[in-house]
């Protein structure tokens, strides 16, 4: 995979599809924006983003860690979410949240007791990325959109594999079905993204036609 995405650069270098521009910006100069409080913020912004990042993004990332056989501890991840949230939004930045893809990522492999090493390296990583995201985002910039798609796809192949044999292999499998296509449907109804209402239909569906999955949960 790594060999194909690096014959994927060359021949994008080759073809004279790399148009990489320096403006002189190195490390990110992050900007203080100061909060503005109004009803239709709260409404249009903030219960979409809470119901994203608690029911969906951190639904997830717990579901995978379970999955993993590990005991998140999920008052404090959500304590830590909005903390971070708040700390992101002042500097214009997305929501912090205990994403599912990524945690598929840190605890593909290993031995379970060290899969920590995993997050603490990402963390790492991730400041480093931030730091110089002008460079790096300029990079990207100046590769073809297509690349920098098939990247995107060869880094969740795996994630995506064990979604599919996770979510199809044992117990409520219609609605697991259901919550995948109305998620990608990009269903957006009330500024609520589509993951939310595929987690919804999901549910709502597997309870109503898969009730024999059900039993023993109640």
């Amino acid at each position: 995979m790594l060999g194909t995405l690096l014959i994927g650069l060359v021949m994008v270098v080759a073809t004279g599809q790399f148009r990489f521009e320096a403006d002189g910006r190195v490390p990110a100069q992050p900007v203080f924006t100061a909060p503005e409080f109004t009803l239709g913020a709260q409404l249009e912004l903030l219960v979409p983003l809470a119901m994203t990042v608690l029911v969906v993004q951190n639904g997830q990332g717990i579901a995978v860690l379970r999955q993993a056989e590990h005991d998140p501890p999920i008052n404090s991840l959500a304590v830590a979410s909005g903390a971070f949230s708040i700390v992101n939004a002042s500097v214009g930045a997305v929501s912090a949240c205990v994403t599912g893809p990524t945690n598929v990522l840190l605890t593909a492999s290993g031995q379970k007791q060290r899969q920590y090493t995993a997050a603490v390296t990402y963390g790492v990583l991730s400041l480093v990325f931030a730091l110089f995201a002008p460079v790096f985002t300029r990079f990207m910039l100046a590769t073809p959109e297509a690349f920098v798609l098939a990247l995107g796809g060869f880094a969740m192949i795996k994630a995506l594999q064990g979604a599919f044999v996770t979510a199809f292999s044992t117990r409520f499998t219609f609605g697991a079905l259901v919550t995948f296509v109305v998620t990608v449907s990009g269903l957006d109804l009330f500024n609520i993204h589509a993951a939310f209402w595929g987690i919804l239909f999901g549910c709502a569906v597997s309870r109503v036609l898969e009730p024999q999955d059900h039993l023993g949960l109640d």
